[in-house]
Order: structure tokens, then C-alpha cells, then sequence
């Protein structure tokens, strides 16, 4: 008599999201017998096709990112138990901030044996020089220490930040936390690491977000352009307005029409991106969890330029495999440019330190196969028969 499938349940604010960040894992679970399902709350950039051949469910829930009504909120944490309750799912693994706070609480409600909360970042809710940011801590707490009290669950963080905040704010038991270097990356996609002969390109590949630094990029290449520096400045990525950081479509038509830098798009293929830049740069003061963009930077042997900010500077080895600056300072963030620019010798060194790093840390195997423990660890002590 076959053993009964485990079933796997993702939960996630945007397909797309989950697609660039955590496919992978949900690919071997489906191999390793589970049975695998994802309700997500918007599309974003999705290739749904793919999902089907993989025999992976996926479905849609009213889960909105930007939303504060909360007569929506309530009917996202009630449509949510609804799901647990119907599916009755051996396993959920909650994906960014509603997902984890209301899948956590939902997960209680229906008595979901196995819960895997992943805190991609605490964000700039965690930045205590606002006002309005500690006023909603406080309103949050009490959502955290109910959704993260589960007797069978693991809370994922990607930096030694997140992983004191939790503690020391909600008291969270350390023996729940678990610390893995972000989403992990596939080596295999990264094969070009010479760079281009011509002309320093420097390359801020994110989400179009005021908090990512969008504007100190920017005013940076500002400076380098008044100080006669030749170099390429480029800008990857793409407004989300389902994230109340987002520019405006007039603001990003104002950088475009500026011409201080080459705005690209939306770009697929970041493996070719990397190869035909020189150096990464992301200013963030987000609140990342470990930024993708580094970790790829990493894989690509390119230098990097960012942050002295939780997350950021996880991603890199000072020195070695980049330079840190501090947050929401365009000068600085000129200079440390600058120097990568002038001193290329040291910039391919510190990118080929990069790809060690990337090998040593950052590969999607040892991110899969460490989530694939945790399922199997949890499932082994679940307390619904």
C-alpha cells in the first residue's frame, strides 16, 4: 500500500515573486512525493504555463500587497483559514509579510500540523528613526508573537539582523529560527566573467523602489558625470505599484527623460545583464533580507557597491568582494564608484572573490536541499495523526 502524498501549500503575495525567488524548492518537493499547491495574491511577472507542465497548482486569493483597508484584511485572514481548512495541507510555507502574519495566525485557527515562516527582510518597518514606523511595530506585535507561537514551525530569516530583531522584540524561542543566505542562485546560468573591453558600466539591477536608492544611484552618476568620469550608468528593473515605495510612472519618466542614466527595463536575463556590465550597485536602505541582485552579482564575478544596511552588507565581504557605504549618501556612494572604476585590477579580483563567495554560500542547491530537511524534520514531529 502506497504511502500518502504530503501535501505542500505556498503561501505568497505575488506569483511572479515566487517564481524568480523560490520555484526551485517547490520543483524538488514535487519529486521528492509531495504534493504541491501555491495560492498567491497577484500575478506580477508569472510564466504560468510553466507552472502547469510542472504539475504544480497554483490559485488566486485576495491577498493585496498595498492594501490597509481593513475590512480587505480581514477578509484575506478569513479566506485564508478557509483554504487550510478545505485543503488541509500537511505543510504551509508563508512567503513575505501578510503571507507569515496571516498564514501564521490562519495555521493556528485550522490546526495546519507544519508551518515555515520566511522573513525575506523585516523592511523599512524596522527603521526606528520613524516615528510612524514604531507606532506600527507596536500595532504589529501582537500579530507576530501569535503568528510565529505555532508548537511545529520554523522561521526562516536570511541575516543576523532579522534574526536579533525577532528575538529581542517578540522573544521568539532561537531554537525556531533558522539562518539560510537568501534565495540562493544557480552557478550554472553565470559562465561569462571576463568583462567588456569597453567603456565601465555600472549596473543597478531591482525593483524601481524609492527605498532600493533609486535616486542616490542616480545622483551619484551626477557626480561622476561633473567630474568628467566616463562611464555607463544603467537602471534594470521595473515599477511595482503594489508596493507603496514605488516611483511614480512620472518619475520614471523623468529619470528616462534626464538621460543621466540608461534606463533598461524589465530584464529577464540577468546572467547576460552582469556579463555585459563591470560593476553592481545597490544602494538599498530597504530592509533587505539578502538581496538577490548581490548574490547574483556574486555568481557573475562583478564587483559590487552597496550599503552599510541589514541584508546588504551580508551579501558581501567587505573589501573583498565589494565596498559598503553608507545609506542615503550619494557622495559617498560616487567615490566608492569611482574607485572601482579607476582601479580595475582590484574590481576583477574582487569579483572573482565574489564567485568563490557565491560557490562557498549562495548556491540554489544548498538553499533546495536545506528546505527540503526542514520539511521533512517538521513533518516527522507533526501532531496531527
Amino acid at each position: 500500500m502506497s504511502r500518502k502524498k504530503k501535501k505542500l501549500l505556498f503561501l505568497v503575495n505575488s506569483l511572479g515573486f515566487f517564481i524568480s525567488h523560490r520555484l526551485e524548492i517547490a520543483i524538488e518537493a514535487k519529486k521528492k512525493g509531495y504534493e504541491v499547491d501555491i495560492a498567491y495574491g497577484d500575478l506580477g511577472k508569472a510564466n504560468t504555463t510553466f507552472l502547469a507542465k510542472k504539475g504544480i497548482n497554483f490559485f488566486q486569493i485576495p491577498l493585496e500587497r498595498k492594501s490597509v483597508n481593513p475590512f480587505k484584511e480581514i477578509w484575506s485572514l478569513f479566506f485564508i483559514c478557509k483554504i487550510f481548512f478545505q485543503l488541509k495541507p500537511d505543510i504551509v510555507h508563508l512567503i513575505t509579510i501578510k503571507a507569515y502574519l496571516y498564514g501564521g495566525i490562519a495555521g493556528r485557527i485550522s490546526g495546519v500540523p507544519c508551518i515555515i515562516s520566511a522573513v525575506a527582510g523585516l523592511g523599512i518597518l524596522f527603521n526606528k528613526k520613524k516615528f510612524f514606523n514604531i507606532f506600527f511595530q507596536k500595532l504589529l506585535y501582537l500579530f507576530f508573537k501569535i503568528a510565529f507561537s505555532h508548537p511545529n514551525q520554523k522561521v526562516i530569516v536570511q541575516n543576523l539582523d532579522d534574526k536579533k530583531t525577532l528575538i529581542n522584540w517578540i522573544a521568539l524561542d532561537s531554537k525556531k529560527i533558522l539562518l539560510l543566505k537568501g534565495s540562493g542562485v544557480n552557478l550554472l546560468k553565470f559562465t561569462k566573467f571576463n568583462e567588456p573591453k569597453n567603456n565601465v558600466s555600472v549596473c543597478f539591477a531591482s525593483r524601481l523602489l524609492h527605498d532600493k536608492g533609486v535616486f542616490d544611484f542616480i545622483s551619484a552618476a551626477k557626480i561622476l558625470k561633473k567630474k568628467g568620469i566616463k562611464a555607463n550608468f544603467l537602471i534594470a528593473g521595473d515599477l511595482d505599484y503594489g508596493n507603496p515605495s514605488s516611483l511614480s510612472k512620472q518619475e520614471f519618466l523623468n529619470i528616462k527623460n534626464e538621460k543621466i542614466v540608461k534606463v533598461l527595463g524589465y530584464q529577464k536575463d540577468i546572467p547576460d545583464l552582469y556579463s555585459n556590465s563591470h560593476i553592481v550597485c545597490l544602494p538599498s536602505y530597504y530592509g533587505e533580507g539578502l538581496p538577490k541582485a548581490l548574490i547574483e552579482a556574486a555568481a557573475a564575478s562583478r564587483a559590487v557597491v552597496t550599503t552599510d544596511t541589514p541584508g546588504c552588507r551580508d551579501a558581501i565581504i567587505p573589501n573583498k568582494t565589494g565596498l559598503l557605504v553608507p545609506a542615503r549618501n550619494p557622495k559617498k556612494l560616487s567615490e566608492a564608484i569611482q574607485w572601482l572604476i579607476e582601479h580595475s585590477e582590484e574590481r576583477i579580483e574582487m569579483g572573482k572573490a565574489g564567485r568563490n563567495l557565491a560557490i562557498k554560500e549562495y548556491s540554489i542547491e544548498n538553499i533546495v536541499n536545506n528546505h527540503i530537511k526542514i520539511y521533512k524534520e517538521l513533518c516527522s514531529k507533526s501532531f496531527r495523526q
